[in-house]
């Protein structure tokens, strides 16, 4: 009796809950791979080796300082490669 209360809430949780959404994803930053995330909470996946492109030399754009998120020490501008348009382009990457 006690197996089938604990399997009907399990069913009704994860009714309720939906959807998990990861906010993480591996991308080619500056010529290597590196773990994007969203969030500071978010834990950093284990990037699959792959060869990326070498990134251009390129001026790093003049950015007004802001003050970095929470959990995060800086904020720098870092080429990262766009899987759409397979260029790099200029973000802003914290950690």
């Amino acid at each position: 009796m006690r197996g089938i209360l604990l399997i009907a809430a399990a069913s009704i949780i994860s009714a309720v809950a939906g959807p998990a959404q990861a906010s993480c994803q591996c991308a080619c930053v500056n010529g290597s791979v590196k773990a994007l995330c969203s969030s500071t909470i978010e834990i950093p996946p284990i990037c699959a080796p792959q060869v990326c492109p070498i990134a251009p030399p390129a001026v790093t754009p003049i950015t007004p300082p802001r003050i970095p998120p929470i959990g995060t020490n800086e904020c720098r501008m870092e080429q990262v490669l766009n899987p759409a348009t397979h260029r790099y382009e200029f973000q802003r990457v914290c950690r």
